[in-house]
């Protein structure tokens, strides 16, 4: 019903756009962001581990910030952003440490499979793990 509704608002809104051509494809029945995070060597019993965060109508699983996971997966995917993406090989990054922990993310995130290792080793993968606090853990070394 609920999709009913919805095509037929569309097919609406498409006509009363006075010759302006077909609006771009919508795509409100996508599968939900799933993702799969694990977390070893933080220092804190509770931050290591695996923890599952689906991202749909709303944020369900075991990761324990999953509705503020899914708030900043929803701001960088709105920044058309790829968290996930590996630093370059020639990126110049600062000799900073940030402590041994090592975090797996797998899963889809945006339609796209997602196979992503993140550590603290320097300032640029720091920086990249911060950028994805709270599905990664807030640590600090």
């Amino acid at each position: 019903m609920l999709r009913s509704l919805v095509l037929a608002a569309l097919a609406t809104t498409a006509v009363g756009t006075g010759g302006l051509g077909p609006l771009p494809p919508l795509n409100l029945f996508a599968t939900p962001d799933a993702l799969t995070v694990v977390v070893d060597k933080s220092g804190n019993p509770q931050a290591d581990g695996t923890f599952e965060v689906t991202c749909g109508d709303r944020a369900e699983g075991s990761h324990p910030a999953a509705a503020d996971a899914c708030k900043r997966l929803g701001q960088l995917a709105k920044e058309r952003a790829n968290p996930f993406l590996p630093v370059p090989r020639d990126q110049i990054c600062s000799q900073a440490y940030g402590g041994p922990v090592v975090a797996h993310v797998t899963g889809t995130w945006q339609g796209r499979k997602v196979d992503a290792r993140f550590s603290r080793a320097n300032g640029c993968e720091i920086n990249r793990w911060e950028n994805l606090e709270p599905l990664l853990p807030l640590v600090r070394g």
